[in-house]
Parts: C-alpha cells; structure tokens; sequence
C-alpha cells in the first residue's frame, strides 16, 4: 500500500482537533523534548517543540572561564560527538593567535574527528532503527562502537567527554598500537555496515516505514539553514570539508554522499538515514588516507602556548560535525577569558524544520521523522 501526504488546510478552526502532548521523555523524543502536536484523527497537523529543559547557560559560562577552561563544557553540547566539539573551538582560537600546529597533530585529529563521526552515525541509525521496531541492528552497531570508545578511552583516559583537542596540539600523544587499532576497527565497521544494510536499510517493513516520510525539499532544507545529513539527504551537495576545506581535509580523496530517488524520495526519512551509512564508508577511507600519510615522529605538545590570550578581534570558526555545520563565534578582549562566545548549534538549527516536514503524515510517523533529524537536546538547549 502506498503512503499518501493528506492535503488539510491548516489554517482553519476546527474543533475535531486534538492536542497532545508527546514527551518530555528519552526514549521516544531522544532527549527532553516536548512535542506539543495537533490531531485531526490520527493526522498531523501541527507541531510545537517545546525547549529548555537542559539549558545549562553554555555561553556565559564560558564567558567566566579561561580559554583551555572552555573546552570541557564544549564537549556537553553534542556528547555524543565530543571530539568534533571541540576542534572548530580551539581551530577558532589557533587562527587568532597565529599557531599552526604540527602536522602529527592535524593528522591525529582527522582521525579521531572521523571516528567520532562513525561513532555518531550509528548510534542515529541503531536508535532509528528501534523508532521504527527494529533491535537486531541496534546490538550490532552499538557493540562496533564500543570498539570505538575504548581506543578513545585509552587515548584521552575518558569514553565520552574527552578534553582531548587543546590550542596548539593534543592532551596527549596516541598509544603505539593506534594505527593498528584504527584499521581493524574500520575492517570491522564495513563488515557489520554491509549486513545493517541487508537487515534494515533494505528491509521491506522499513522501507515502507521510512520512504515518503517526513520529505524536506532542497528549497526548505537550505532556508531553514540545516547541514550535515538532513540537507544533503534532501540533495543539496554541501559538506564543510569539501566546500570550504579546513586543517588537512584537502588531502583526502572522499565523495560528498547525498540523497536519491534510488529507493525513496530525495529528501525523505530513509535518504537521511542511508547518507549516514554512506559517510561511514566515507569515513573509512579518510582514515585509511591519514593514517597512510601521518607522519611517525613529532610532538603533539610542541606548539603549546604558555599562556592562551589571544590579541583584540573576533572570529567565526566552524567544522562539518557528524550532524551538520557547529560554529563558534568568538570575540576577545586581549585576555585570558572569551569576551563573548556563540555557539552555533547544529541540533538546535535542524530540530527548526520538524514541524514544515510533519504536518500531514500520520501521528505514527512522527517519532519516525524526529528521529531521522537524529538531535541531541544538549545541543539544542546548551
């Protein structure tokens, strides 16, 4: 049976209709979102996301703390993609201060930035997995990203908020059987990637659950502002580490995966989610570039500065995250504390479009198309 979008004039008063609301509760809103939504039966017709039940005041904190200080709370915005976090920050701070650091470290950290990115993407696909009744995928790819954390964990000494990418280089230097550890945990990311992908991505049931669901069109996707998966799923070829090159990506041949009509719809809930494994694959192979090219020898602490106070100016500095663009906007005063600091948070800027792309599907699609934004709420509410 073919799913139909319902055409409703959402502008009229009608009182048939039905408010709700959905959450705030983890497992089904991942995260502490309330959804407050209106129901002409069992259709769509309006969503509110209700915010802030995790605001932890990210900004003006960071306005009290010295600049090495600021990077621990950096990593709460997105915890599950903390080594991302962290690197437009201290990228920000390097440019102002006019340090390059050594070319070990660029390497180390196109490494452990794209294994933070795998790591994401399967937790956004084994919890979409289990939006639309699937287990199974959910063991696999989270027993792979176990492997994961532990080499993050015997690295920085933490397997979820690391402190790991300081100015000027790196907490500390890899463990000697890094490059080893590195290649089989990818050996083993595209053999279980090859069977989610018979399991779930090709499984009639979530086909059907996921194709024509939640269509966000390129036009849409771009003025809401979105990035990472959710715009190119929609068919818009944008990815940071192509369009606007930073540290060593220039150096690496990869493809900028987007959606099709191959199977569902350019812009539907199932292109976000076969994007995602996409860039797995595509991940794979600029680890397997870096690590080939990274030089053995070199200091990772070499270009430490003794003190970190960048000169009077401003500067806007942002990386392509797992999920989409994260920015800072950073002013300073001449001291050793931010003057100002804005975030500008992928999660929070997607999560905008949810309810263009809900209103006319069945309320049973709407954990379905929340969950293939794939959000994290400490990034949303900071």
């Amino acid at each position: 049976m073919e799913r139909k979008f319902i055409e409703y004039d959402f502008g009229r008063v009608d009182s048939e209709r039905m408010r709700l609301n959905v959450g705030p509760q983890h497992p089904s809103t991942h995260g502490v979102l309330r959804l407050e939504i209106e129901l002409e039966g069992e259709i769509v017709t309006d969503v509110i996301p209700h915010i802030g039940y995790l605001h932890r005041c990210f900004e003006k904190y960071c306005e009290q703390m010295q600049y090495p200080q600021v990077i621990p709370y950096i990593d709460r915005l997105d915890y599950i993609a903390s080594m991302n976090n962290e690197w437009p920050f201290v990228m920000g701070v390097e440019k102002m201060m006019n340090i390059q650091v050594p070319e070990r470290v660029e390497y180390i950290r196109v490494i452990f930035a794209e294994l933070n990115r795998i790591a994401n993407h399967q937790i956004a696909v084994a919890t979409f997995g289990m939006d639309a009744g699937a287990f199974t995928p959910f063991l696999y790819l989270f027993r792979d990203r176990e492997m994961i954390l532990n080499l993050f964990e015997h690295t920085s000494g933490a397997r979820l908020l690391y402190n790991y990418f300081w100015v000027g280089g790196l907490a500390h230097d890899v463990p000697p059987n890094f490059k080893d550890t590195a290649l089989n945990i990818i050996k083993t990311v595209r053999a279980t990637n090859e069977e989610v992908m018979r399991l779930l991505m090709g499984n009639k049931i979530f086909v059907e659950r996921t194709v024509k669901v939640g269509i966000l069109p390129a036009d849409v996707a771009i003025n809401f502002a979105c990035s990472g998966p959710v715009l190119r799923g929609s068919g818009v070829e944008w990815d940071l580490r192509k369009a606007q090159p930073y540290s060593i990506y220039d150096r690496f041949d990869f493809n900028v995966c987007v959606g099709s009509n191959e199977i569902g719809v350019i812009g539907d809930s199932w292109n976000r989610n076969i994007v995602r494994m996409n860039e797995m694959e595509q991940s794979c192979r600029i680890i397997e570039q870096a690590i080939a090219q990274m030089p053995n020898e070199g200091d990772v602490r070499e270009k430490f500065p003794k003190k970190v106070r960048p000169p009077k100016g401003e500067i806007y500095c942002s990386a392509e995250n797992p999920k989409g663009e994260l920015g800072f906007y950073l002013v300073a005063d001449g001291g050793n504390k931010p003057f100002r600091l804005k975030s500008r948070p992928t999660s929070f800027v997607n999560l905008a479009v949810l309810p263009e792309i809900c209103k006319g599907y069945m309320v049973a699609d709407l954990i379905l198309i929340l969950g293939s934004i794939d959000i994290v709420l400490g990034e949303v509410d900071r």
